[in-house]
């Protein structure tokens, strides 16, 4: 799952601070308490432990990620636990399956939690849930608006296999989905045609910036203007950087003679990542453990509208995962 947050203006909540996987199976763990709205989650101390790949965080390679046999009161309990900030009146394991537990849990009564913005499946960061129609009506709106004036709302943060030309850039791509081999897959369209635009192909937009590089990779932030399934890592494929842990699109960057380039979208299946030796020894990892690299694309942050129009914008902010501060620790990577 992804971050959650929470924080009441008007009649609205807001929850976000949840970490990814568990639509996967894998779960997450509430970072410590003291590590509050807008903070970085602090490492925790690991045993003891040596291996051959052990880093400097311990054996553990992926911190703040639960065991696969997450219960649904386990999840109901983390997402309770991950409210940061918290005022005014109180089938399949998803977030949605839970969220009457979860607003029974904090007291909502006969309010029903739902969701009004969320980064993507296998994403982490913030989650926007409101227990006001009208309130989550409203934020849906600024939301539209927003895109539509070219005005970003939310920040991600990516770590990318390989360093992008430009040190900071925006990325334009036609996009649309393709069902291939039983799976649903966003696939790049070269120059759509009128045709295409109207049978679902989209015009996408990201902004991108280079943060800090280390060990062939790259810390990213990213802004995407426009919405579609999977936009930003098929954004960071074309540029030849795929996001660390990105078992789904990587694939589609080949490379010969340590030149990198783009294969046909249509003709790869997804697989897990493969990193090279060099790497995976920066980031202590054995290529099994590799392959369950958890997506390292997290939003960080979040702009919502004031009480008043012209109130300055409310800036939500979602801390790293562990996992994803260990990755930062391990290439020398800096999120200023």
């Amino acid at each position: 799952m992804r971050a959650v947050l929470a924080r009441e203006m008007d009649c609205r909540r807001v929850l976000g601070r949840f970490w990814s996987g568990w639509r996967r199976g894998l779960g997450v763990r509430p970072v410590p308490e003291d590590a509050g709205f807008g903070t970085e989650a602090r490492h925790q101390r690991q045993p003891r432990g040596s291996s051959q790949r052990s880093g400097p965080l311990g054996d553990q390679p992926f911190p703040g990620l639960l065991p696969k046999n997450l219960s649904r009161e386990e999840l109901v309990d983390a997402l309770r636990a991950a409210v940061v900030d918290r005022k005014g009146k109180p089938g399949e394991l998803t977030l949605f399956s839970v969220l009457p537990e979860l607003s029974q849990s904090l007291g909502l009564r006969e309010q029903e939690l739902q969701v009004v913005r969320a980064s993507g499946k296998e994403s982490s960061g913030l989650v926007l849930l409101s227990s006001c129609p009208q309130t989550a009506s409203r934020l849906q709106k600024y939301f539209i608006h927003a895109r539509r004036a070219q005005r970003p709302t939310a920040i991600y943060c990516a770590v990318t296999d390989g360093i992008p030309a430009a040190s900071e850039g925006k990325i334009q791509a036609a996009l649309k989905l393709e069902h291939i081999d039983g799976v649903n897959l966003t696939v790049p369209v070269k120059a759509p045609s009128r045709k295409d635009i109207l049978e679902g192909v989209k015009k996408t937009l990201s902004h991108f910036r280079v943060v800090a590089t280390g060990s062939g990779c790259a810390l990213v932030q990213l802004q995407p203007l426009t919405v579609f399934s999977s936009q930003l890592q098929v954004h960071m494929v074309l540029q030849l950087c795929p996001v660390l842990g990105d078992h789904m699109y990587s694939a589609r960057v080949g490379t010969v003679l340590g030149q990198r380039f783009l294969l046909p979208a249509e003709n790869n299946k997804p697989q897990r990542q493969v990193l090279d030796e060099a790497l995976l020894r920066c980031l202590h990892l054995t290529p099994s453990q590799a392959a369950q690299l958890p997506l390292h694309l997290h939003l960080h942050r979040l702009l919502l509208p004031g009480t008043r129009a012209r109130d300055t914008p409310v800036e939500l902010l979602a801390p790293l995962p562990p996992y994803f501060s260990r990755t930062l620790q391990c290439l020398g990577l800096c999120l200023q």
